[in-house]
């Protein structure tokens, strides 16, 4: 059919008002959080399960590739539409649908803002710990595809490990339930078969739509404790890290910030963080009162001990909530060095630490380009951002042949290419790095038994011989080159 009927069809289905397909209101749906860009030829958003199923049901019929939209905070193009392909967002899709304070779950549809779940079970002395720094922007359904992780997953696990169960469209608009149903009343941890549902989580929107989610709420804990540890430079804040987990201690956070990072989130708002200081440790305990008093003493020993210049705990619960904004605000601070932001997203091992950021350093130097540092410490997921102006000829080309290089120093180091924000269109050429033609085969038969003409997110997480090319800078209308 002709674009004028395919258009006529999607408003059937969701409505007048909920199908975009003026050229300058696609505009907005061009970007993801990064550099990617890629302007859908439609955007349709649905208001519930069925017509999410209904939507994709008339794409598949008509061959038209489709890629999944939360927030688009996603940092790897996971939500950049395919050339020609069409985009479904999930902005209507956003209700808390259940709260089982009894059994710890609930049941959320894929629009529902990561930070606004975990407010609203607050209420009920329950949490939802997966914590990303976009939290008060990105959505559950954007987490789940790119398993979402943030500075509690070092105690408590990233998102995978707090979802029981997916009601999920596929390619055709078939609708089936993995793990636990999410109509059930009494949600399980356990269900037999094959679990699809961690398969699921993390595969990019290669393999179908979720439609609704059972997640696994946890108990709000008795005491908190926040540490602040500032160090005259990064080699001793990562020597603290080490010692820290050597005692056998492993925090429910554990974040790191450079010089660089510490001056743009001061420079935004007074966070706590001291001035000159060359690197902050920002560590967080809890649990019960005895166990977070007798652990904490140990941690601020370690602090001590490894070279920290100053060391304070957060009295109030207001102070705690300021330390954790100023860092979880980091990447907007950036705006106030460079308009630009390129983020790395590799994993090394915390012995390695030192060795990697070092190196890290040493590239930007090379390439010309300013790298702030701040990171997830505990489990060596690194976040090295490089700062830029696109409007500068050549700087988004130099950005990216540093990020290039320093994927490569994090696997030749025993890391990997991604710890929480996807392989999509950024990392794919690299993914030969970590696996071998044999590996990747095998990956690919796993998402072609759930999408086998391979029409959602196409072009996503496996090489195609292309390496990514970042657009040329385009002005935004009314702004000076």
């Amino acid at each position: 059919m002709d674009r004028a009927q395919l258009l006529e069809r999607f408003r059937d289905i969701v409505g007048d008002a909920n199908v975009v397909f003026h050229p300058d209101d696609l505009l907005v749906y061009e970007y993801d959080g990064s550099v990617d860009r890629g302007i859908p030829s439609v955007v349709v958003l649905p208001g519930s399960s069925d017509e999410v199923s209904r939507v994709m049901a008339l794409a598949y019929q008509e061959g038209i590739p489709v890629s999944a939209r939360g927030a688009g905070t996603g940092l790897s193009g996971g939500a950049i539409a395919a050339p020609g392909g069409m985009q479904i967002s999930f902005t209507r899709m956003n209700r808390i649908l259940e709260v089982d304070v009894e059994n710890r779950a609930a049941v959320v549809e894929p629009g529902v803002v990561n930070l606004d779940l975990d407010t609203h079970v607050r209420k009920f002395g329950l949490r939802y710990a997966p914590d990303p720094s976009s939290q008060r922007a990105c959505t559950l359904g954007g987490n789940i595809a790119e398993n979402a992780g943030g500075p509690h997953c070092l105690a408590y696990g990233t998102t995978t490990n707090h979802v029981l169960g997916l009601e999920v469209v596929l390619e055709d608009g078939t609708m089936v339930n993995l793990g636990s149903r999410p109509d059930s009343h009494s949600p399980v941890r356990e269900t037999p078969g094959y679990d699809l549902r961690g398969v699921f989580v993390g595969s990019e929107g290669t393999f179908g739509v979720a439609t609704k989610i059972v997640v696994r709420l946890l108990p709000v804990p008795q005491a908190v404790k926040t540490f602040l540890g500032a160090f005259p430079d990064i080699d001793s804040a990562c020597t603290a890290v080490s010692s820290v987990i050597a005692q056998g201690i492993v925090p429910a956070a554990m974040e790191m910030m450079d010089a660089v990072t510490i001056r743009a989130i001061q420079k935004t708002m007074d966070a706590g963080y001291p001035n000159d200081a060359g690197a902050v440790l920002l560590i967080e305990l809890e649990g019960l009162q005895e166990e977070v008093d007798e652990v904490g003493n140990r941690v601020e020993a370690c602090l001590w001990d490894t070279g920290a210049v100053q060391v304070s705990v957060a009295q109030e619960e207001q102070e705690r909530v300021k330390l954790w904004l100023g860092r979880k605000s980091a990447f907007g601070a950036f705006g106030n060095i460079a308009p630009n932001m390129y983020l790395v997203d590799g994993v090394v091992p915390r012995t390695k630490l030192t060795q990697v950021l070092a190196e890290v350093g040493e590239i930007g130097r090379q390439y010309g380009v300013t790298i702030a540092n701040v990171f997830h410490a505990g489990d060596g997921n690194l976040h090295p951002c490089i700062l830029f102006d696109e409007r500068e000829p050549g700087a988004l080309d130099r950005a990216t042949e540093a990020s290039g290089e320093m994927l490569r120093i994090c696997v030749a180091a025993g890391g990997t290419l991604t710890g929480e924000h996807g392989v999509g269109l950024e990392k794919k050429e690299y993914m030969p790095l970590v696996y071998s033609g044999e590996d990747m085969d095998a990956m690919r038969q796993v998402r072609d038994a759930f999408a086998p003409e391979n029409r959602l997110n196409p072009g996503k997480i496996f090489p195609d011989g292309e390496p990514y090319q970042p657009p040329a800078y385009r002005p935004t209308p009314g702004m000076s080159p």
